[in-house]
């Protein structure tokens, strides 16, 4: 008999929905320079990650998480290997997989202001392509669909918290997220997995370009830290993302000792809490 996610799901009692549409996108541009030499000749995103190359893991992620429209935003000159490797998406049981490319590099908010057209007024949950968590989305993912408008984060606690966006915490709030900071006011990073309504297209807009000259995704999250409608869950479960030659390592040695995208109720996001007033 094929195995049925959703039903294997919910006899297990883990929550995620199907019933209500959420789109994905994975953001796979840049040219992973931080790895160079091992990107001279592929995208960073097609390098592997123990027995699976890294893309699948982000992608592994939105399924699992009940979402089967999925857009893959790529760039470079090696783009066309993602079609190559992925196709329609059969070894993730999509039907289709959508595509499309970043000229140049203008930021991750640039790369997800081409998914607009894709997003067609729906929720989107966005996860960078170089992002491997141990478990599951599954309860940020309802929790979000739930919400109804807005956005919604994951964080997780870090102990290198200046490579990444840090989040600045008021009781169960968030006030603030700081990119890359010096002296960071927290130690809990901003994981490259969002959620976002409509609305994130019109921020983009907004956007100008930081002092690196790109739009920057942490400016996007502020936006709706100003409007009072970001809510977010910390990780409790590992997480890496792959970006340099120390946490690539980190990654293949994560998944080859526990696995990843695992689909189990102890270990999924908790405390669900709010921004705003």
């Amino acid at each position: 008999m094929e195995f049925n996610l959703e039903i294997w799901s919910k006899m297990q009692g883990i929550r995620c929905s199907w019933e209500i549409p959420m789109k994905g996108v994975v953001l796979a541009g840049g040219l992973g320079s931080r790895l160079n030499p091992l990107t001279k000749v592929t995208n960073k995103h097609l390098l592997p990650i123990y027995d699976k190359p890294m893309i699948y893991y982000p992608i592994q992620t939105l399924v699992n998480a009940g979402i089967q429209d999925i857009l893959v935003v790529t760039g470079g000159k090696n783009a066309g290997e993602f079609l190559q490797l992925l196709g329609n998406g059969k070894d993730f049981g999509l039907k289709h997989v959508n595509y499309a490319y970043q000229e140049g590099e203008g930021g991750i908010a640039h790369a997800l202001g081409l998914a607009e057209f894709f997003a067609d007024g729906k929720p989107i949950c966005v996860i960078l392509a170089d992002n491997i968590i141990e478990t599951n989305i599954c309860r940020a993912a309802d929790d979000f669909r739930k919400q109804g408008k807005g956005a919604k984060i994951i964080l997780k606690q870090v102990t290198d918290a200046v490579r990444f966006g840090v989040a600045e915490i008021k009781g169960d709030r968030i006030i603030s997220i700081e990119e890359k900071p010096k002296f960071p006011k927290s130690d809990l990073a901003v994981i490259g997995i969002y959620f976002y309504d409509a609305t994130v297209f019109e921020k983009i807009r907004r956007l100008k370009p930081s002092g690196r000259g790109e739009l920057e995704i942490t400016d996007v999250n502020n936006f709706y830290i100003e409007e009072g409608t970001l809510t977010y869950d910390k990780l409790d479960s590992w997480w890496t993302d792959a970006g340099t030659f120390e946490s690539l390592l980190q990654a293949n040695n994560l998944v080859a000792k526990t696995g990843a995208n695992k689909m189990t109720r102890n270990a999924e996001p908790t405390v669900r809490a709010t921004s705003g007033e």
